[in-house]
């Protein structure tokens, strides 16, 4: 036992205060005592008791007036009422009152012990399970979540902040960052997480397509309708749905989905019923939602509806503290997939990691982690096992131009040229979205006749 309990006895009669004492005394508590209420009250306002033990007869403030006084102070005390006079409508009113329970006069020792026993342990356990009830409040990660910068602490406050709400929220940030993960931090720490989130990428269907996907078909509805079938809105009935890229959909979709996120109706393609849902919209966009508004190719009256709160995920190259800690995941994962020894990172391996740019974020930080893994003969992860390290790719270096910006624009410049600079082909290959190419290429002020 970390402290002792305190226990406070309030009896008018010297000799059942000064026995209870001694009882409780030997049992290892401390004990206190007052001879009427009035004092019992003063001394628990000035020093809160774990439990009292309370006559029910005392002259001036009876033992129930004292029940009812100490329970508008403190909700949670413990009372355990003594009389002489054990008729059932007096036990009746101090239990009502909020009384543990009470006891008869002569007091059996070993009886009146037990029950203070009983009852404080039950007060320990209201307390461990509340303090287990706000350890479990605390923010649930998904495992690939990782990070204890500042910023990712930030973004964790955020998600917390907004789970246990129904607002609509926007994440933002480069492709690879890791926004559908934060969509299902919010999700799994919502009253919504018994049920599923629903994740749709917008940017990877055509419009025809992505409609049938949000709102389902009935048989017969377009060439290769054969089944009836449910759409992703329907699916999310009471859970999450989670629209990726959602910069990316055509003007008339806009109207549609603004339309079913305000009234939560809509009906299939080629049906006439509507279907109401009860579902979250978390939607996410690597694009400048603000200048598509200006330019007439994103509604403005939808912009404000989905960017109610917003959650911006800043990239890797930004919180290069959580490097490490995302390279050591990757590592354990892997070895866990491929059933491979755990391996460790040379310092000059992690020191590559450490000052690279990282223009695919986290994802290509993961895929260049499997690679090493994959290739590496040593149970240690060398430059060399990296893939866009200088040794391993002929970019035709001038010796005294090794800066990792000039590594950089070298390997970009090399793909581009390889690709005879399809912009979607080359951004597909580096794991990088077109908008970041594009301010890569203007960065480093690359030509399409340079080589």
């Amino acid at each position: 036992m970390d402290r002792k309990e305190k226990i406070l006895i309030v009896d008018d009669e010297k000799i059942v205060r000064e026995s209870l004492y001694h009882w409780f005394e030997e049992e290892d508590y401390f004990v206190d005592t007052a001879e009427d209420g009035e004092t019992a009250l003063k001394k628990y306002e000035k020093e809160k008791f774990d439990l009292l033990l309370v006559d029910m007869k005392m002259p001036g403030m009876s033992g129930l007036d004292l029940l009812s006084k100490i329970k508008s102070i403190d909700k949670d005390a413990l009372i355990i009422l003594i009389t002489a006079f054990a008729s059932v409508p007096s036990a009746i009113t101090a239990l009502k009152n909020g009384a543990y329970d009470y006891v008869t006069k002569p007091v059996d020792p070993d009886e009146l012990a037990h029950i203070v026993k009983k009852a404080l342990e039950q007060k320990a356990l209201k307390i461990e399970n509340i303090q287990l009830k706000e350890n479990i409040d605390e923010i649930i990660k998904p495992d690939n979540l990782i990070g204890e910068s500042f910023q990712m602490k930030k973004i964790y406050e955020l998600v917390h902040t907004v789970a246990r709400t129904d607002t609509t929220v926007l994440i933002r940030g480069e492709s690879g960052t890791g926004k559908e993960l934060v969509a299902k931090a919010i999700h799994i720490n919502s009253s919504r997480k018994y049920f599923p989130i629903v994740p749709v990428n917008c940017g990877a269907l055509a419009e025809s397509i992505l409609e049938s996907e949000l709102f389902g078909h009935e048989k017969g509805s377009f060439t290769g309708a054969q089944f009836k079938r449910k759409g992703k809105f329907e699916m999310a009935d009471r859970g999450t749905i989670f629209l990726d890229e959602i910069g990316s959909i055509s003007l008339k979709m806009q109207i549609e989905l603004l339309r079913v996120i305000e009234t939560k109706q809509f009906s299939r393609v080629g049906g006439n019923e509507l279907i109401k849902s009860d579902f979250r919209v978390i939607t996410a966009t690597n694009e400048p939602l603000e200048e598509l508004v200006k330019a007439g190719k994103f509604r403005e009256d939808l912009y404000y509806r989905l960017n109610v709160f917003t959650i911006i995920i800043p990239p890797l190259r930004e919180r290069r503290d959580d490097i490490p800690l995302l390279v050591n995941f990757f590592i354990k994962k892997f070895s866990t997939v491929m059933n491979k020894k755990t391996k460790s990172v040379s310092k000059e391996a992690m020191d590559f990691l450490m000052n690279y740019d990282w223009p695919g974020n986290v994802r290509e930080l993961e895929n260049a982690i499997e690679r090493a893994m994959v290739v590496g003969k040593t149970d240690i992860i060398t430059v060399d096992d990296l893939p866009f390290h200088v040794a391993g790719n002929n970019f035709g270096f001038d010796n005294d131009d090794k800066s990792l910006s000039a590594m950089e624009r070298k390997y970009i410049l090399k793909i581009l040229n390889e690709n005879s600079w399809n912009i979607s082909k080359t951004a597909q290959i580096l794991e990088i979205d077109r908008v970041t190419l594009y301010n890569k290429i203007n960065k480093y002020n690359l030509r399409k006749n340079e080589y």
